[in-house]
Formats: C-alpha cells, sequence, structure tokens
C-alpha cells in the first residue's frame, strides 16, 4: 500500500549522520526537510551541479538558501556528465552522480563522517522504471525496477519514499508553506520518462487506482526471483572462475546450460565491471563461448561500454583495447 510521508520516514531506520541527495526540487526538498526534523544536527544535504542546463545555478542557489534557513549543512559539487558511445546521457548523468554522492559522502569527513545516503525517488517514479523496463523488454533484473536498500562504494543507500506517491508528497509540501524548483526538463516530453508521466500515468490512474500498489508487487515479485538468481550465479562463479583473479574460465562456462551460462555472465559482468550486455551482445557471446574448441580460438567483441577478449583460458573485459591485459 502506498504510505503518507510521515509514515514512510517513521519507519526509516538509517546509520547516523545521514546525507540527503538534494537537488532542489519537490521531492527531495520534502526529505530534507522531513530528516533534518526527525534527526536535528544529524542530516547533511548533497548536491551535485551537472551544469547541464541554465537553471543549475538557480537549483544550487535555492539550495543554498533552503539549507541555511533549516541549519544543514550543505556540500555541492559540480561535475562533468558527458556520455560515451553507446551510452546515453541520462545513464552517464546517473553515473557521475552516484560517483559524486560517494565523494561528497567523505568531503570533510573530519567533522561528519556520513554513514548513510537518501535519495528521494517515490512511488511514481518507481512505475516509471518499471514501464520503462517493459518497454526495453528488460529481464528480471530490470523489472525488479529500484532497490529500496543497497550498498555502493562501502556506503549504505536508502530510497524512503519509494512508498508514497508524487501527489502525496506535493500536498505535504503545500501544507507547511514550502517552497521548491520545478526543473524545466522534467516536462520535455523529447524523454520517454516525462511522455510516461505525462501521458501514460494519468490513464492508468482512471483505469487502475491502484496501480502504484499492484505494479510495486510486480516489482517485488522479480526482485525476489532475481535474487535466486544472483544467488545461483555467486554458486556457479566459484566453480567457473579461476580462485587466484576470479576469471571466468572459458572450459568453466561450457559446462553449463545455456540459460544458466547467460545468468552467471550477467552477474560477473555487472559484479566485477558494472556493466550489463544486451541481449544480442550476450547472445553472441555465448555463441563465441560455444565455439572456443581450439587453443587459437579467438573472442574480441564490443559489450557495454568495453571489449570481452579471450586471453588463453579465461574471459577478460576492459573498458578500451589497450587496458586489456596481454597475457593472463
Amino acid at each position: 500500500m502506498t504510505q503518507s510521508l510521515d509514515a514512510a520516514l517513521r519507519a526509516f531506520q538509517p546509520a547516523l549522520p545521514l546525507g540527503v541527495a538534494f537537488s532542489g526540487g519537490a521531492d527531495s526538498t520534502a526529505l530534507l526537510i522531513a530528516c533534518a526534523e526527525r534527526w536535528p544536527g544529524q542530516v547533511v544535504a548533497l548536491h551535485v551541479n551537472h551544469g547541464l542546463q541554465a537553471a543549475a545555478v538557480d537549483f544550487e542557489t535555492f539550495c543554498i538558501d533552503l539549507c541555511a534557513t533549516l541549519g544543514v549543512p550543505l556540500r555541492v559539487l559540480k561535475v562533468e556528465a558527458g556520455h560515451a558511445p553507446g551510452q546515453s546521457p541520462e545513464e552517464a548523468a546517473r553515473v557521475a552522480r552516484y560517483k559524486a554522492f560517494s565523494a561528497l559522502a567523505r568531503m570533510d569527513s573530519a567533522q561528519v563522517a556520513i554513514k548513510s545516503i537518501a535519495i528521494a525517488q517515490h512511488a511514481d517514479d518507481q512505475v516509471e522504471t518499471l514501464l520503462l523496463a517493459l518497454s526495453r523488454g528488460a529481464g528480471l533484473r530490470g523489472l525488479s525496477a529500484m532497490p529500496a536498500q543497497w550498498q555502493r562504494d562501502g556506503l549504505d543507500f536508502y530510497r524512503p519514499l519509494l512508498g508514497v506517491s508524487a501527489s502525496d508528497i506535493r500536498v505535504w509540501l503545500a501544507e507547511r508553506g514550502s517552497a521548491f524548483v520545478e526543473d524545466p526538463s522534467n516536462t520535455d516530453q523529447r524523454f520517454t520518462r516525462n511522455r510516461i508521466r505525462a501521458q501514460l500515468l494519468p490513464v492508468l490512474d482512471a483505469v487502475f487506482p491502484q496501480f502504484r500498489d499492484t505494479l510495486a508487487r510486480s516489482v517485488a515479485h522479480a526482485a525476489q526471483a532475481q535474487g535466486l538468481l544472483d544467488e545461483m550465479a555467486a554458486a556457479d562463479l566459484q566453480v567457473v572462475c579461476r580462485s587466484d583473479d576470479g576469471l571466468p574460465t572459458i572450459q568453466g562456462l561450457q559446462t553449463l546450460a545455456a540459460a544458466r551460462q547467460a545468468n552467471v555472465l550477467r552477474h560477473w559482468f555487472a559484479k566485477a565491471h558494472r556493466v550489463i550486455p544486451s541481449a544480442a551482445q550476450l547472445a553472441e557471446l555465448q555463441h563465441q563461448i560455444a565455439a572456443c574448441t581450439t587453443r587459437g580460438h579467438r573472442i574480441h567483441l564490443k559489450l557495454a561500454q568495453g571489449f570481452v577478449e579471450r586471453k588463453g583460458a579465461v574471459l577478460v573485459w576492459a573498458r578500451s583495447v589497450d587496458q586489456v591485459p596481454r597475457a593472463v
């Protein structure tokens, strides 16, 4: 069931001190105010300036002013979010943003050592993420949408508002008379996510008023199934990888059935390199693995933002050909 913002915050139990990702928009403004009220003196606002639009200066100014009013420390980091070939601007911005969060969490660490970071994505964001995944033919990992909690770079990340609707957040702010900034890019319908928000969610609301709750259950089921696949993949990696360097062996991979082999390869790319191969790239790699019946069979394939190659008995992946080890 969707929650009120206050109920969601009561259930939120992060390790303190807490960093709150703060853009100045409605959702992060509500989250920052609520967290600052609940844990006074234990909250730090983290603002990432991507510099992607003229309004970025106004966002930062608003964040500075509100944090001064709340008495909340603010850390700001400007980042360059240019995208690499084959990478979408949205993905590049997301990667840059999480790198920035990790850097901001460690800034001034002698004064406040941040242990957790809260991000203000909500129930509507979760639905949009699921619908985007469906539109792209995603597997279980994509259909699991956004987790409520995860770890990255030694930090605990949380999305405490995943059960709260966007409209309820706006109502909460209006009741308090709290200002926020509107991101003009959120209404740009060149972006698929914005078209889903503007055109599809109102229809779902009219036809299936409980769609946020029902789709959240589907996300939970997909995440549970993906968890089982991850456990199987982790066990399979112990068998197919070399013990000294953790690289998957061709011979070990060849012992697995196709679906199980695909599962362990996805897991290895995600955990070891934080990349996700496309379905076509993974299918071609599996075809090449099956064809490795001689020592001289070569594998060199573009995969995600890098290359996968055969080096002797194992597979290696690197972001550029120059980074691939010459001998393994």
